[in-house]
């Protein structure tokens, strides 16, 4: 057993670090736990990367994000959904998706919004695809 000198401010995260694994395991823990705790799930990021993401928080406190840890585990979710190969993802320009959006709306179209306008002319263009598919099979037997 050690004794460590730490500050006041480190005592306090510490300790609040303590009440969350607390509440993650509903056993009690110690000190020494939540050090192990925060050894064994820390990451190392660029001081640049953290204050980007602080500035991101503070600049869009209307997205709802209290803390960067927050932020981060969000971000890392939707990277993963991104590279899982179960959905794919096109880049439209926001000013683009933002004026689509307006266009819809005051056109008074049957489109929530741009997101249902994609969606409802992919399930169109696949409806259509799949008669084509079925038409043409169609034909291919006929000419045998």
């Amino acid at each position: 057993m050690k004794t460590l000198k730490i500050s006041d401010e480190t005592h306090r995260k510490l300790t609040a670090t303590l009440g969350t694994l607390m509440a993650q395991t509903g056993k009690l823990q110690t000190y020494s736990d939540a050090i192990e705790a925060l050894l064994n799930c820390s990451i190392t990021l660029q001081p640049e990367l953290l204050a980007e993401v602080e500035r991101y928080i503070n600049e869009n406190k209307q997205q709802g994000y209290i803390t960067r840890e927050e932020f981060i585990a969000e971000a890392t979710r939707f990277l993963l959904r991104l590279k899982s190969k179960e959905y794919k993802y096109i880049e439209v320009p926001k000013e683009k998706y933002e004026k689509l959006n307006q266009a819809l709306k005051e056109m008074d179209t049957p489109f929530y919004n741009a997101e249902d306008f994609v969606n409802k002319h992919i399930n169109e263009a696949l409806e259509k695809y799949e008669t084509w598919l079925e038409e043409r099979e169609k034909q291919l037997k006929r000419q045998q």
